[in-house]
């Protein structure tokens, strides 16, 4: 019978055939221990020299590190850590060895050298572990929206226009006219939600950006709701029981894998609703008390700023009401100061930046033709977007939240190139 490994715990005591890959071995007189992953776990095969031939027992002293196998042996549960599982060896195939030498071992790796050999990396424990947090949160995701009733829609990845200027839009060729690959989905889930109500996407979105900061990629992924008659506060409260819910489902469901990571979970225990909520001019009067003299209305927040803001707070923080000047076009004004957008920002804490950015979009045909106009953007490119507003204008709202951003702040990584299984950034193409 062939099983997983993850599933060892239900045969304990039988004779089963498991199939993987040889991560690690160690030998000790007459025992050799060959740690083998399957892609659901790792297991500890025990080939005991009175229990094979002395064939089977020389060879198992030499399988290279990577080969592929299928071992026969009885599952045991391990003598000294509870709930561990391990394999006695019965019998031991090497169904290929390497063609050569594995080339990433157990030393130190320079990260250009592992980012070379991305392809090959994403096998070590490490990188297995923050794919499946990946995994968890890219499920929590899908789940939260699922059980609230969104209904998915799928936005294009070519674009005929920009949602947020031309400056860091990838331009292709369309059968002889310029295209653009998706900023975001977010121009498309307005006309959806005019449809659906409550609609989200999904999917791959591209940034030209020429930045190497360790918070930027070229290409990542976002979920983008939008909600139809839904304000600013009924969006900040959607953000905050949202990102509630996506990290308590990974603290539910991935421990064993931010053990791995080393991954202090105290602050992740606070991601609870609601999240505290300060003006942009607030924050700005925060890190002037904080140190930061320089600071002054007008200014945006970069990494830094984010993090003296954050600091101050045990979860997330809503920064709302930023200056028009510093948002989109298409951001609602707010009605008490029409200087103000009606946008927020959540922070998260730990310096790991903003993680969702939204707000209320702008429903005033008049007003959005202005703001268009006002930043100097294609008219005609925008022609089916204000048709949204000629023909049953509402009051509507939404957000974004990258997930590369989101893995790297609940695995505690220093860089989102780690967050994604093949980064694309400003100088990375491949593998």
């Amino acid at each position: 019978m062939t099983i997983s490994i993850a599933h060892l715990a239900d045969h304990v005591g039988e004779e089963v055939t498991i199939k993987g890959w040889l991560y690690n071995r160690r030998s000790s007189g007459k025992l050799h221990f060959l740690e083998v992953r399957d892609g659901s776990g790792i297991v500890q095969a025990v080939v005991f020299k009175g229990d094979v031939s002395p064939e089977l027992f020389a060879q198992a002293d030499h399988v290279q590190q990577e080969a592929s196998l299928e071992i026969l042996g009885t599952v045991k549960e391990h003598g000294k850590i509870k709930g561990t599982y391990e394999l006695q060896v019965k019998d031991l195939k090497v169904v290929a060895a390497p063609a050569r030498e594995y080339p990433i071992s157990p030393k130190e790796h320079g990260t250009d050298f592992l980012m070379d050999n991305r392809h090959l990396w994403l096998r070590s424990k490490r990188q297995h572990a923050i794919v499946r947090v990946r995994h968890a949160i890219i499920k929590a995701v899908r789940d939260f929206f699922d059980e609230s009733e969104f209904t998915l829609v799928d936005a294009p990845i070519f674009t005929p226009n920009a949602c947020e200027g031309t400056s860091t839009l990838f331009q292709t060729d369309y059968h002889g006219e310029p295209a653009f690959l998706t900023q975001s989905g977010q121009l498309y889930m307005e006309a959806a939600a005019a449809a659906f109500g409550k609609v989200y996407c999904f999917g791959p979105t591209f940034r030209a950006e020429k930045s190497k900061t360790r918070r930027h990629l070229a290409e990542f992924w976002m979920v983008e709701p939008e909600v139809a008659f839904m304000d600013l506060e009924g969006d900040m409260i959607l953000a905050e029981q949202f990102l509630s819910f996506v990290v308590q489902r990974v603290l539910e469901t991935r421990r064993s894998e931010l053990a791995i990571l080393e991954r202090d979970t105290k602050m992740l225990e606070n991601v609870k609703a609601p999240f505290p909520r300060i003006t942009y001019h607030e924050a700005i009067k925060l890190l002037q008390e904080k140190g930061h003299p320089e600071a002054k209305v007008g200014d945006d927040f970069g990494g830094d700023e984010e993090t003296v803001i954050s600091n101050e707070f045990d979860r997330p923080v809503i920064v709302h009401r930023y200056p028009m000047e510093l948002k989109a076009f298409y951001f609602a004004r707010d009605p008490s100061d029409p200087r103000l957008a009606l946008n927020m920002d959540v922070l998260a804490p730990e310096g790991y930046g903003e993680i969702v950015g939204g707000g209320q979009r702008e429903e005033d045909l008049a007003r959005l033709e202005g703001a268009i106009a006002e930043h100097r953007l294609p008219r005609e490119a925008f022609e089916w977007y204000l048709d949204l507003r000629r023909y049953g204008t509402f009051p509507h709202a939404g957000f974004g939240l990258g997930i590369e951003r989101t893995v790297s702040w609940l695995c505690g990584l220093p860089h989102v190139r780690e967050t994604i299984p093949f980064p694309r950034m400003l100088n990375r193409l491949a593998p």
